[in-house]
């Protein structure tokens, strides 16, 4: 069935026209992995003949997959990276060395798989695709098509039954596992574990970030029932964090020392802000060394540039000094924390602001608890573009239940950013959070209020 967004039969309105679950929550029903099977089927199984690093993870699964991507690119590796949703623009999901796809290549990507499936009827399918897994298919088209030494593959949602998990990877990595989308993958951490660990696959080795207790025995069972390699957090590798420092004139990049059962690296410095980019590097050293264990080629040089050359938007990043400005996607809870603990441990005390938007299926009342007692004031918004979000009359109501500071509601996107930007005093922070959405909307707002147009 296609949605009424469907535009017209150019190969972007075939593709945009499809059920987005990105726009409209899914069901567990919705999850069906055999769909494509039965679509790559039609295309020649492209992911067959590619090197996958899979990784999945309720927080830190892009930000590992862009480090991860940029250490290989800059030994010499020619590496594709796949990774949902996007901030701007539709082309960032598919990009090689750092290159997104071009808008040609993409429309020429969706005209064969519109072709081979038959759409619209899709006789030889007996069903319609969503649009992830039409994502998915391009990437794998685009990545076989273009010879990519490694592809590293972000998963959409959950793991088990995600698009992505049709690959054979030579690697698997699980960053963390946190409460999220608990409708569609269960109630509990343990639910959400076995989930994100229906990517491990027999014999591929796996190199997990999760540290709760519960969650970490659902990977270890499942590890050891697929006689899979398991490297661990706080087992196998450790790490020690330096923050970064944003204070008047001065910034600091922040560095992070890594221990592994292969040696101890020297202090490297990083791009990415926060504690837990520092677990993600973490991981991200260890799955090079699980790598290098097959047989590739990988210095540590490579590794130091990638770590402190991936910018990854969005994600605790600074656009403006006077006031900061600092853009975010904390969705969840877990999120929320890191984001308050970064703030603290990195920026001035000095009067903080909060613009957030958020969709209403996610834990609002816990990410505000988290935000109690941290900003002044906060000023809420409404995404343009979709449609799960929340309205700022009831994002209003949870707050006051649940935190403390002046709240405002803005009636459009850009007043709201309008009056966050000029409630913050310099020196002050104004931190916008909630969504990627919320992120890739505000950011030209933004972008026009800082320079003064």
């Amino acid at each position: 069935m296609l949605s009424s967004k469907h535009l017209d039969d150019s190969p972007r309105g075939f593709w945009y026209g499809l059920i987005n679950f990105e726009h409209r929550l899914p069901t567990p029903d919705d999850f069906k992995i055999d769909r494509m099977r039965k679509v790559l089927d039609l295309l020649g199984n492209p992911e067959k003949k590619i090197n996958f690093v899979h990784v999945a993870g309720s927080k830190g699964k892009g930000s590992t997959s862009a480090m991860l991507a940029a250490i290989l690119s800059h030994q010499g590796f020619r590496t594709g990276l796949y990774t949902s949703p996007h901030l701007f623009f539709v082309e960032e999901r598919f990009s090689i060395n750092g290159q997104n796809i071009s808008a040609d290549s993409l429309d020429l990507i969706l005209t064969k798989i519109k072709t081979a499936i038959g759409f619209p009827q899709c006789e030889p399918l007996g069903f319609v695709p969503t649009f992830f897994e039409v994502a998915t298919v391009v990437a794998f088209i685009y990545f076989f098509e273009s010879k990519v030494d490694f592809a590293i593959l972000e998963v959409g949602l959950g793991g088990r039954l995600d698009s992505t998990n049709v690959c054979n990877p030579l690697l698997s990595i699980i960053t963390t596992i946190s409460l999220d989308h608990e409708k569609q993958l269960g109630p509990t951490l343990l639910h959400i574990a076995r989930e994100k660990a229906g990517i491990i696959k027999p014999s591929v080795p796996v190199v997990s970030g999760v540290c709760n207790s519960g969650p970490r025995q659902v990977i270890e069972d499942i590890a050891s029932t697929m006689g899979s390699k398991l490297v661990q957090a706080n087992a196998d590798f450790t790490w020690d964090y330096r923050p970064g420092v944003f204070k008047d004139s001065l910034i600091v990049p922040p560095s992070v020392q890594i221990k592994t059962q292969k040696k101890q690296w020297p202090w490297m410095e990083m791009i990415l802000l926060g504690e837990h980019q520092a677990a993600n590097a973490a991981i991200v050293v260890s799955a090079v060394e699980e790598l290098r264990l097959l047989g590739f080629v990988i210095s540590d040089e490579a590794v130091q540039w990638g770590l402190g050359n991936t910018k990854w938007p969005a994600r605790m990043q600074v656009i403006c000094k006077s006031p900061w400005v600092v853009i975010d996607c904390a969705h969840n809870g877990a999120s929320a924390a890191a984001l308050v603990r970064t703030i603290k441990e990195s920026f001035p005390e000095v009067p903080r602001v909060l613009l957030f938007g958020a969709s209403a299926d996610k834990d609002i009342s816990g990410m505000f608890k988290e935000f109690s007692g941290i900003f002044t004031k906060v000023i809420f918004a409404q995404s343009i573009n979709s449609p799960r979000a929340a309205k700022p009359e009831e994002l209003l109501d949870i707050w006051v239940q649940n935190s403390t500071g002046e709240a405002f509601l803005g009636e459009t996107l850009e007043e709201a950013g309008r009056k966050a930007f000029f409630a913050t005093p310099n020196p002050g922070i104004l931190c916008i959070t909630g969504s990627v959405f919320l992120a890739g909307e505000i950011s030209p707002i933004l972008s026009k209020l800082i320079s003064g147009d």
